[in-house]
């Protein structure tokens, strides 16, 4: 037998096994008293997580638009960076701000991130990253109005920041025909990997980051009209995290209709990938985020009631990462006509701080205890 051929029969064991260990999976949300039926969920009697709510930055004339807002604390201060534009999302004109804070509630006046796009341009918000102690702001560029579609020449750039300067500036283009959905992340074996969606909304991986900001290996994940034509499945903002034995899963937003999360599994350190399945897990077509918490639990936060769409944030719970077994809404105080969407949640010092966008015009952030979500997680044969 030959090389090829022997590398041809190992890749489609190891995809076998992928799907096997995803058949295995337990459903995704699985509450007390529902036996894993979503249906049964009465979203009115949910349990209610409160906190202290503040805006990062408040509607502003001149860029209207506001969203795919990212937190960090690093070297003593809170980050906040966002998308903002005219209006509308995702036209030309539209960059990244950023502010900070001391505590994460009160924040500085917002200051241009990337600097004004080339005419024509715009940027999209994609994440802070730090990198062997150097703190980088992620941000894709595209030509014209949104990042997907034909000829829009989109890249993943880089912006370090200059402390001595007070000042970020361009540092390489990561990768090019990529979109992130959030940043890099250590894997197990000590290398880097983030989502990547290309211009036409395929889904891979890339891994590596180790070397250098530019060297990076790609991994498909879902070839979107291979998705569409076989079980009309749109994918678009995946999610992936780590599991104690190295398993590594994939939550995926589908824009199909289905208005639940795809699922796809790793086995391998993320080399190969499961067919994405459909789970249990309810979405407002929407994007969401996930954290393992200093608590030894993961949370979820998302969009999870489509019957309220985007009116509503929640959060949930897994004690193991591939079932998450509570859920809780979370208490914003803002009037009942709004929208909250595009959560990213970091911990730091005993508390969960959940930044959304507001209406897709204010940027805001929830401080949640730590000891709060614990409560909910304790409480048991409650819905």
């Amino acid at each position: 037998m030959n090389m090829d051929r022997k590398r041809f029969l190992g890749l489609v064991l190891v995809l076998a096994l992928a799907s096997a260990r995803a058949a295995e999976l337990p459903p995704m949300l699985n509450l007390p008293g529902t036996g894993g039926d979503v249906a049964k969920i009465d979203f009115a009697r949910l349990p209610v997580l409160k906190g202290q709510h503040a805006v990062v930055c408040p509607y502003e004339e001149a860029w209207q638009f506001q969203l795919h807002n990212y937190l960090l604390h690093h070297e003593g201060k809170f980050w906040c960076m966002w998308s903002a534009g005219p209006v509308v999302e995702d036209v030309p004109t539209q960059h990244v701000r950023y502010a900070t804070s001391a505590d994460g509630l009160s924040w500085s006046a917002p200051k241009n991130l990337t600097g004004m796009p080339a005419e024509g341009r715009a940027y999209i918000a994609r994440g802070f990253w730090v990198r062997d102690g150097e703190l980088l702001a992620l941000a894709a560029s595209y030509r014209g109005t949104a990042a997907f579609g034909v000829d829009k020449d989109l890249k993943l750039v880089a912006f370090g920041w200059d402390k001595a300067r007070d000042a970020w500036t361009q540092k390489a283009v990561v990768f090019e025909n990529a979109i992130n959905n959030f940043a890099p992340q250590k894997l197990s074996t000590g290398e880097w990997m983030m989502t990547r969606r290309d211009a036409r909304f395929n889904v891979s991986m890339l891994i590596g980051g180790v070397k250098s900001l530019t060297d990076w290996q790609v991994v498909p994940v879902v070839d979107r009209l291979a998705a569409l034509k076989s079980s009309k499945f749109s994918p678009d903002e995946p999610v992936w995290w780590e599991l104690a034995d190295g398993t590594l899963l994939s939550a995926i937003r589908d824009n199909g209709g289905s208005q639940r999360l795809f699922r796809s599994v790793s086995t391998d350190h993320g080399r190969t990938w499961s067919e994405p399945e459909i789970s249990n897990y309810p979405n407002s077509t929407s994007k969401l985020f996930t954290l393992q918490t200093s608590r030894g639990f993961r949370v979820l936060v998302s969009n999870a009631n489509p019957a309220v769409g985007r009116r509503e944030l929640h959060l949930a719970i897994s004690e193991d990462g591939r079932q998450f077994t509570r859920l809780a809404r979370l208490d914003i105080p803002s009037p009942r006509a709004t929208t909250f969407q595009y959560p990213h949640v970091i911990e730091h010092e005993g508390s969960l701080f959940i930044a959304f966008s507001n209406k897709k015009n204010i940027t805001e952030v929830l401080k949640v205890p730590l000891a709060e979500v614990a409560r909910l997680r304790d409480k048991r044969g409650e819905p």
